[in-house]
Parts: C-alpha cells; sequence; structure tokens
C-alpha cells in the first residue's frame, strides 16, 4: 500500500492502529502521521521487527481493516 492511501486513512486508523500495536504511544502515532516509513520504523524501534517483517505486519493489518470496513484491498 502506497504512503498516500495509508496517509489518506490514517485518521480512521489510528485507534485501531493503538490497538495492534500497544506499545506505540500517542507520541509515536502523532510523528508517523500516516507515513508508512515512520510506522515500519516505530514498529522496528518498538518491537524489533525487521524491515520485511514491519511491511508484513503493516500489509497484514491494512488488510483486515479494509476487510472489517468493507473497503477493497
Amino acid at each position: 500500500m502506497s504512503n498516500d492511501i495509508l496517509e489518506g486513512r490514517w485518521k480512521r486508523m489510528r485507534g485501531s492502529t493503538k490497538e495492534w500495536w500497544g506499545k506505540l504511544t500517542d507520541s509515536d502515532l502523532d510523528r508517523i502521521a500516516g507515513k508508512r516509513d515512520q510506522l515500519a520504523g516505530a514498529l522496528q524501534e518498538k518491537y524489533g521487527y525487521t524491515r520485511a517483517k514491519a511491511d508484513e505486519e503493516i500489509d497484514r493489518r491494512l488488510k483486515e481493516f479494509d476487510q472489517k470496513h468493507n473497503k477493497p484491498a
């Protein structure tokens, strides 16, 4: 998923993001501001993920979010 798509959905997804990755603080979420690279970096920092694992987790969660909200992935 491109940065533009993530940024466009960020406000709706922010609460879910905190549920998925509870180690992310409100400050982290403010800094991320819907930017995929920033989210991946935060996941690497907080969870010790590799970049590939962070990207995989982001894709998986976004797909779940889209399915739950009846939006095509």
